[in-house]
């Protein structure tokens, strides 16, 4: 039989295949567009933990990074004056950076001469601390006898209680041990006065350098992203500057109506610590309590720690999510997380950077048409 001889089948006895291999090649590209999706999100979230990894293993070099351009952030208004005055901006910016570490190497000096001062007058103060901490565990401990008096039956022999006595670390044991970790840092510390300089020294060069790293069709949105940035950071500076000096102010009446030496600068001191969100309330205890050591009693004491603490809570938990946050053009949510987040991953140097991170992270996606709907997320 011939093979070009067959009767073709009808149209209608055709159409259930055509529709069965249509129906077939539509679930194929079904199947297709889903498997792009998941490995398009397997793509994101591997991107996600190698990012997250980068900065967790980077902490120090971008914390020292950003550290310093808060502090050429700072110190900029003040060479902004000097270039008026026909200084050169190389010049001005050595001479800003030499008066800066000049007042935080006399801040270290003064708080250096009043440590040692504590640590002369410690025997005095151990002996009152150690009177004071004797009393309440003689009345925690009689409280608890007469609990188990209640509660156990009378023995009439106690077993002798095995007693291990642990040795205590000391202060050079302690620095062998963390040698690695303090090179490290002060390493660090070391190199923020030099970019500090250069940052301030090249600001035009560095400013101009960035927008062209764009393609020229995007450059003007590069120019205001960074533009914007640069007001974000400096709202956040000066908004922080007027709330610690506010707390400040606050800190050192209530420390000089209590008779604490050095009153204006231990305020000063703790009225800015207080700033670093939930760690500083913790911080900003400890620099009255030790100028008051031997002339606080319990009401002086309640007194310092109640201060120290309503600040704190007043200015983390209204200030800067409602003030700060809002001339940020953040919500109180983006705030808590992002606190959180570079909190978990950098420690608290991470709770003082955070803020501004997040800030800067929401202008460039106001500026990124793809990222506008986390941008908006992040907004108010």
């Amino acid at each position: 039989m011939c093979l070009f001889c067959r009767t073709p089948r009808p149209l209608t006895q055709q159409q259930p295949d055509i529709a069965a291999a249509v129906e077939q090649a539509a679930d194929g590209v079904d199947v297709l567009q889903a498997s792009i999706k998941i490995g398009t999100v397997a793509q994101i979230v591997t991107a996600l933990i190698a990012i997250i990894g980068l900065l967790y293993l980077l902490k120090l070099v971008l914390v020292t990074i950003l550290a310093s351009i808060l502090l050429a952030y700072i110190l900029e208004p003040v060479l902004a004056l000097l270039v008026r005055w026909r200084l050169p901006r190389w010049l001005g910016a050595g001479v800003v950076v030499t008066l800066a570490v000049m007042l935080a190497l006399g801040i270290v000096y003064f708080s250096y001469n009043r440590a040692v001062d504590f640590a002369n007058e410690l025997p005095e103060y151990t002996s009152t601390l150690r009177r004071t901490v004797s009393s309440i565990r003689s009345s925690a401990d009689k409280l608890a006898n007469q609990a188990r008096s209640v509660v156990d039956p009378p023995k009439d022999r106690e077993k002798p209680l095995p007693v291990r006595i642990d040795q205590p670390q000391g202060i050079v044991q302690m620095i062998s041990e963390n040698s690695g970790t303090i090179l490290d840092i002060l390493m660090a510390v070391g190199f923020v006065p030099f970019l500090v300089y250069f940052m301030l020294a090249s600001k035009e060069h560095v400013y101009a350098s960035t927008v062209r790293l764009f393609p020229k069709e995007h450059r003007l949105v590069a120019h205001r992203t960074v533009g914007n940035i640069s007001k974000m950071i400096r709202s956040f500076l000066l908004a922080n500057l007027a709330v610690g000096v506010v707390s400040g102010i606050i800190s050192a009446i209530v420390f000089w109506r209590l008779g604490i030496q050095y009153f204006y600068f231990i305020g000063a001191i703790s009225g800015f610590v207080t700033l670093i969100p939930y760690l500083g309330m913790f911080l900003a205890v400890l620099p009255p309590l030790a100028g008051g050591a031997g002339i606080l009693h319990h009401g002086g004491i309640i007194t310092v720690i109640v201060t120290v603490i309503g600040i704190h809570a007043i200015t983390i938990n209204l200030i800067y999510p409602r003030v700060i946050g809002a001339r940020l053009k953040l919500n109180a949510l983006a705030v808590s997380l992002s606190l959180l987040f570079w909190a978990w991953i950098w420690g608290a140097p991470g709770l003082i950077l955070a803020i501004p991170i997040v800030g800067a992270l929401k202008i460039i996606c106001d500026h990124v048409e793809p990222l506008q709907g986390f941008g908006s997320w992040l907004g108010e």
